[in-house]
């Protein structure tokens, strides 16, 4: 019998939850930290990005065989396996996160209007939400294929603001290759690396991606097709993630370079004119062109993680311009009072990282588990890869925490 098209997919149109998911790992937060990071430190940090991009591509594999393998979402197996006051618990913590995603997407989004346009950030932070609200009725009007293209575009848009300024400065690679030995200095770079990880190893997309493999490929049974789906899953996540990670890392070089010593540059304003003075106005205006994508295309992506958590915990399904109003009231609030919208930005970095053993513990757990995922289980080395990820993510927790309280240097 011949062979479908639906059965023997090419691997190209396999491919996109992974470029969709890689769009939190370039947000607005990402910006702060890493332009903060580079500009006050040089290139001192570089290895934070480079080791936690290595973590981000371990952990979205996970997420997204764990949607292929199973046809259901992290949160679907956490709300069928939690007893009531523990799954509450566990969403009540995922909504924290949410808020805190939404906090740096919308003041991101925010800042770049005010950077392009002049427009209060209070009004800024309006419009990216609702615009936001426009890109989230593309999926429920248009289907998740049509919302891939869509983030994927805006990613495009993404990569070229904020790498083009690195045609225009030099890097010094003597000095990079020193920033991928492992170090802080004080307590401030503890909390930066903490932001920075917080903002490269998202748990909303560890929560979400699962769901997008689910939503493009169903449960998929044993089989070629399987076979098939899992191997463009690898060139999906290596793809997706190594976009992601160049950007993270191009950013921090940027700012290493061109930005060090620079009076105002920890500060995303402050690097913007830094920008526009050191390498000209047209790669300043390019560079918030990027920021503004990101900020919308992040908070979309964000906001429908969240509407997969709330399913998935509590059963319930909120219309997501509502939760889209709800969850950005936070931002809007800071913004309105005048709270520093860089550290703002940093911060909500922070709370994120604290937040990502919730999701990477019980997908390690989940995928490691023959009764959940059969012969697909995750092989010894990656389990302990994993587990040693998550430790790692925990112990840089801990330290930021033990330092901060007790003031040491």
């Amino acid at each position: 019998m011949p062979r479908t098209a639906a059965a023997t997919p090419r691997l190209a149109t396999l491919l996109g939850p992974a470029f969709v998911a890689a769009v939190a790992y370039v947000d607005p937060g990402n910006v702060a930290a890493n332009l903060t990071a580079g500009a006050r430190y040089g290139y001192l940090l570089l290895w934070v990005l480079v080791a936690a991009n290595a973590m981000a591509i371990l952990v979205q594999y996970l997420s997204a065989k764990l949607g292929v393998v199973t046809g259901r979402s992290l949160p679907e197996l956490l709300g069928e396996r939690l007893r009531t006051p523990s799954r509450r618990a566990f969403w009540m913590q995922a909504e924290v996160m949410a808020v805190a995603t939404d906090v740096a997407e919308v003041i991101g989004g925010a800042i770049a209007l005010h950077l392009l346009f002049g427009l209060p950030l209070f009004v800024g932070g309006l419009i990216t939400g609702v615009v936001s609200m426009v890109i989230l009725s593309v999926h429920s009007r248009r289907g998740q294929r049509t919302f891939e293209f869509v983030v994927v575009s805006l990613l495009a848009i993404i990569t070229v603001g904020f790498l083009c300024g690195l045609l225009f400065t030099d890097i010094s690679p003597g000095d990079a290759a020193a920033g991928l030995v492992p170090r802080f200095q004080g307590t401030d770079t503890v909390l930066l690396a903490a932001s920075m990880l917080g903002a490269t190893v998202m748990p909303h997309a560890i929560y979400l991606h699962s769901a997008l493999s689910r939503g493009r490929h169903g449960k998929v049974d044993p089989g070629p097709r399987l076979d098939r789906v899992m191997r463009a899953t690898r060139w999906d996540v290596a793809g997706g993630l190594f976009v992601a990670g160049s950007v993270n890392i191009g950013m921090l070089l940027l700012a290493a370079s061109a930005l060090r010593d620079t009076p105002g540059t920890d500060t995303i304003e402050g690097a913007h004119a830094a920008i526009s003075d050191a390498l000209g106005p047209a790669v300043a205006m390019v560079f918030a062109i990027g920021l503004l994508a990101s900020g919308l295309a992040s908070t979309a992506v964000g906001s429908a993680a969240g509407a997969e958590i709330m399913a998935g915990l509590l059963h319930i399904r909120v219309r997501p311009f509502i939760r889209r109003v709800v969850v950005m009231i936070p931002a809007l609030i800071l913004l309105a009072v005048g709270v520093d919208p860089t550290f703002a930005l940093v911060l909500s970095q922070v709370v994120l990282s604290m937040c990502i053993p919730f999701a990477v513990i019980p997908l390690v757990r989940m995928t490691a588990d023959a009764r959940v995922m059969g012969d697909r289980r995750n092989a010894p080395i990656v389990t302990a890869a994993a587990w040693l990820t998550a430790g790692l993510i925990i112990a840089l927790n801990v330290a930021l925490v033990w330092l901060t309280i007790t003031g040491a240097a």
